[in-house]
């Protein structure tokens, strides 16, 4: 077996030199974690549009060790259940679970803020890399991880007890907590989500922190950070860009069918202000969440390679769709939601307070919802309630 002790040195460096850790207990848990541990039995590696399978047994051992510690996402299942043991060639597919790039990962725990004795609460147990992580800096005991999904759950707990840590280790639905173990002092969720349930901030101790990142576009959600209140209520802000696979219970359906067919009657059309294009931006992606929940972007070309780009709300059976034109893009909207007037406004306010970053966006949270706000008037503010506690 190869000795990894120079790669996990050499990763802690390089995460230091880049900010990802600032603090000596962290550098070293990042040293003495093997990752290499939480990535059996393999990882797909991209190829060509398609997915190349690497198995831990019968690689190379020195090129296992490079793979293990390299500073991408790895991803280990594709479509919920194909691993890499199970492939011999490069195949296509969804990655569903993975090992995600060190630099994001302690990046995140950082901004936990952690002190010693603390009990925290990981949503999304994945490789458990994260929670081994977390296990050598405050203790086994101290830590609960939840993974939804049965086989990804086996996998870290087994991976977990060969790097010596025996912690709580719970198969369920992370979206609902887990109750038993509460209240905790720190929750972090390595899922994206909608928004952030309820349930994390009714088992968050008064003062604990909440770290989630939202939204469901891949290219638009941010790293919330909120932290709780006597009253129950949480506050804080969206401290930076983050990039996670959403939550298995939360994650919308592929919009299918025939989409023309789908958008074929529109109750108005006009000259768009301003381009969709917008939308491939990260601060204007994430406004177009907050501004039309559930809508989701979709890109089509037509068979005279004609670019096309959709908003769909399935929920609210509304749609956009954008069409080029030679003076820019003309939109047609159809359904109870005219959903490019929403986030077509809201983009508007946003250029009209000179274009704040990410991080201007502050979030309250109550039991009927969320609200967010980017300073104090009434243009840059939007409520959302629940539909059930979660």
């Amino acid at each position: 077996m190869t000795d990894t002790t120079p790669h996990r040195q050499a990763l802690a460096e390089r995460l230091v030199q880049e900010g990802a850790v600032v603090t000596p207990a962290w550098r070293a848990a990042v040293e003495a974690v093997p990752r290499e541990l939480f990535l059996h039995p393999g990882v797909f590696l991209p190829e060509g549009g398609r997915w190349r399978p690497v198995s831990a047994v019968g690689s190379d051992p020195a090129e296992w060790a490079r793979i293990a510690y390299t500073y991408d996402t790895l991803t280990t299942q594709l479509d919920g259940h194909l691993t890499a043991d199970q492939a011999s060639e490069p195949v296509a597919g969804l990655p569903t679970s993975s090992s995600t790039t060190p630099a994001l990962v302690l990046g995140m725990i950082e901004s936990l803020d952690v002190e010693d004795g603390h009990q925290v609460l990981e949503i999304g147990t994945g490789t458990g890399y994260s929670a081994a992580l977390m296990c050598h800096r405050l203790g086994e005991d101290n830590v609960t991880t939840v993974e939804v999904d049965p086989e990804v759950a086996a996998r870290a707990d087994a991976a977990l007890e060969a790097a010596g840590f025996s912690t709580w280790t719970v198969t369920g639905d992370g979206l609902l907590g887990h109750p038993r173990r509460a209240p905790y002092d720190r929750v972090i969720a390595t899922c994206a989500v909608r928004r952030i349930p309820y349930t994390w901030i009714r088992q968050t101790k008064p003062g604990g922190i909440v770290l989630a990142t939202v939204g469901s576009w891949a290219n638009g959600a941010g790293l919330a950070k909120v932290t709780v209140n006597e009253d129950g209520t949480a506050e804080g802000s969206i401290i930076g860009r983050a990039s996670f696979m959403q939550a298995r219970a939360q994650a919308a359906a592929p919009v299918a069918g025939d989409l023309s067919a789908r958008t074929a009657y529109a109750d108005s059309e006009r000259q768009a202000k301003l381009s969709p294009l917008m939308l491939d931006e990260w601060m204007p992606a994430f406004l177009a969440q907050v501004a039309a929940p559930g809508a989701q972007l979709v890109r089509a070309t037509t068979s005279e390679g004609a670019q096309l780009m959709y908003l769909f709300d399935p929920e609210r059976e509304s749609f956009a769709e954008f069409v080029a034109d030679g003076a820019g893009w003309r939109v047609r909207q159809g359904g109870p939601v005219s959903l490019w007037d929403d986030v077509e406004d809201t983009l508007l306010a946003w250029q009209g307070e000179g274009s704040p970053d990410i991080t201007s966006v502050r979030l309250h949270i109550t039991d009927w919802g969320h609200t967010y706000r980017i300073g104090d008037g009434a243009a840059l503010h939007w409520q959302h309630r629940l539909a059930d506690p979660r």
